[in-house]
């Protein structure tokens, strides 16, 4: 299934293919939105993919804020 977010680290938006049906997601997000941990909500997809569901940060975002504060 594919969801689009805008990144609330950069304001870009993104569409991450989430290997899981949209009824399951429905039904996650809801889970997750009454109170249960994310991991709990989504426990097939990868910290990465959950994170985006979050914050709408990709892995490469995450990567290249991480890769610039060790520059630092």
């Amino acid at each position: 299934m594919k969801l689009t977010q805008r990144s609330a680290a950069t304001g870009n938006v993104h569409t991450v293919d989430l290997p899981i049906s949209n009824d399951e997601y429905v039904l996650a997000l809801y889970k997750w939105q009454q109170g249960a941990m994310i991991q709990d909500a989504f426990p097939t997809l990868s910290q990465g993919e959950r994170e985006f569901i979050k914050s709408g940060i990709t892995a490469e975002e995450w990567d290249a804020i991480f890769e610039e504060g060790e520059e630092q």
